[in-house]
């Protein structure tokens, strides 16, 4: 394995452990954060989500990516001075971007908790507002830090989040919910908001500290040096198809944050029963599945600097090599993510939740798991495609197959969740049709650009054959054992030790990607 796949995996490797950490404490900070708001108050902090994440994606969800491209490209390039330059007119832009954000959601949190149906979600608006403009900004560290394909200083901060949460924003959320459960969700999501100024302030202090170290790279005196208006106009050309396809799912979120409780309720609920079963499945089940998907947004983090950097060098060879690492490992992590969670599904429910969810809400969000825990696989490849594509340059692509899915999946949610007796059991459904819409046309036009064949042993039938091992294991052991936390970790710690003792054995994973863990930060691509 070359230096730049050990790079390109070992940057997989740093995000994604860093990812499924983050993601079990945010699922551990809801278990107290549930004891402390209950089920509606839980509700109400996801109420707030889809808004904050769509405004959010809005202002940055394509510059970040837009700035690790053309900085890997610069620095491929041998051109550290425009890459630079790329950061600072970006910072600025996201910073402005993200302040307009801000002023619209604390103009607007009437209208908009009138709008999802709840008056009480107002303060949880104003008390998440001022992240936007924060997260903005952060934004732009991670892109310039990820260009150079450094993904260290981004898994950092994403630990300063997470950790933070649990030491800020739940004692936050405690003297809040003094005032009721609607100030107890505002004093939550209002920790969430000091944690990212924090994090913030750690990538401002880390960047002041290297420029130095980046200023010494050696400048190409042939290389072009482009006006802040060019550097600009690109930015955002590649950003907009990018923030385009990256805000299809919020607007989708948003829209069920509405559509699924007066869906449930057209199935015959009262809004009493509709508003818990809509709080279990986005605030407990989506979080669940958010633990193995940080391993996904991993993968698709590394892709896009490692193929800009060879796209910028016409290196297709490596365009193709690294296409497959990231397709395999795609693969890798969504085959026994998708069915181990399967089936586990309660267990892993009653693990966290035993004792915050009733046996009727405990059954519901189970059933939810089981089904939901299926689109991690499609979900880890569409972000791995989606990526390879957005660093060909080809990022038209997976904002169509994003609008296609993310369409099918509003029309299933608004004919499934309607029809009584299955209710909230439609959304699942529907996220597997969207996952399913756009992952197959991105696969295709991989296949297509990036120089790849399909690779049936190295995609499908190995990581298939340890996940069919592996399943059989968990599903013997979850008859055998009797329900209880050990015996739930038992069957996760003796699954896992099945699916990679497998994967080794039929060469789904070598010996040589583990050695090139070690790594998470790349050299710059040489020219020879």
């Amino acid at each position: 394995m070359s230096k730049t796949q050990k790079s390109l995996v070992g940057g997989m490797t740093v995000l994604g452990i860093t990812g499924i950490i983050c993601k079990l404490v945010g699922v551990l900070f809801s278990i107290p954060l549930t004891w402390l708001i209950g089920a509606e108050g839980m509700a109400l902090f996801q109420l707030v989500f889809p808004t904050y994440n769509l405004l959010l994606t809005v202002s940055s969800a394509g510059l970040p990516v837009a700035i690790s491209r053309m900085v890997s490209h610069c620095l491929a390039k041998d051109d550290p001075h425009n890459a630079k330059r790329v950061f600072r007119i970006a910072l600025w832009m996201l910073t402005v971007l993200g302040l307009i954000c801000t002023i619209l959601m604390l103009v607007g949190n009437q209208f908009l908790a009138t709008r999802v149906g709840e008056p009480q979600a107002a303060p949880g608006y104003i008390a998440i507002a001022p992240c936007l403009v924060m997260v903005c900004a952060l934004s732009a560290f991670r892109g310039f830090m990820q260009g150079q394909q450094n993904m260290v200083p981004t898994a950092t901060s994403q630990l300063i989040e997470q950790v933070g949460k649990v030491f800020i924003s739940l004692p936050v959320a405690y003297i809040g919910s003094q005032r009721g459960m609607a100030y107890g969700a505002a004093g939550a999501l209002l920790g969430i908001t000091v944690v990212e100024a924090l994090a913030l302030l750690y990538m401002i202090i880390l960047y002041l500290r290297r420029r130095n170290n980046f200023e010494q790279i050696p400048q190409d005196d042939a290389a072009e040096i482009y006006s802040g208006k060019t550097l600009a106009s690109r930015l955002i050309r590649i950003a907009i198809p990018i923030t385009i396809s990256a805000c299809i799912v919020p607007l989708a979120q948003f829209v069920d944050s509405t559509m699924l409780l007066n869906r449930m309720i057209a199935s015959g609920l009262t809004r009493e029963e509709a508003l818990p079963l809509y709080g279990l499945f986005s605030g407990l089940v989506i979080r669940l599945i958010n633990i193995p998907t940080g391993l996904a947004l991993a993968v698709a983090m590394s892709l896009v600097p490692a193929i800009s950097a060879a796209k910028a060098i016409n290196d297709n060879n490596t365009i193709a090599r690294q296409s497959d690492i990231g397709l395999r490992f795609a693969f890798l992590i969504g085959f026994p993510c998708s069915i181990g969670m399967s089936l586990l599904a309660k267990p892993i429910m009653a693990f966290f939740y035993a004792e915050t969810l009733t046996a009727e809400h405990l059954q519901v969000a189970s059933e939810l798991l089981t089904v939901s825990s299926l689109t991690v696989l499609l979900f880890t490849v569409v972000q791995a495609t989606s990526s390879i594509l957005q660093g060909l340059h080809k990022q038209r692509i997976p904002m169509y197959t994003m609008i296609a899915g993310v369409s099918c999946k509003i029309l299933l949610n608004y004919i499934l969740v309607g029809i009584p007796g299955f209710h909230i059991h439609g959304g699942p459904v529907a996220s597997l049709v969207c996952y399913s819409v756009a992952m197959l046309p991105n696969l295709y036009f991989v296949l297509k650009y990036g120089h790849v064949k399909f690779n049936w042993m190295g995609w499908v039938v190995r990581p298939g054959a340890a996940t069919a091992a592996m399943g059989l294991v968990v599903f013997l052991l979850r008859e055998l054992l009797p329900l209880n936390r050990l015996t739930t970790l038992v069957e996760i710690a003796l699954g896992v030790a099945v699916y990679i003792g497998v994967a080794l054995l039929v060469k789904a994973v070598t010996p040589e990607d583990f050695r090139s863990f070690r790594r998470g930060k790349a050299k710059r691509p040489s020219h020879s």
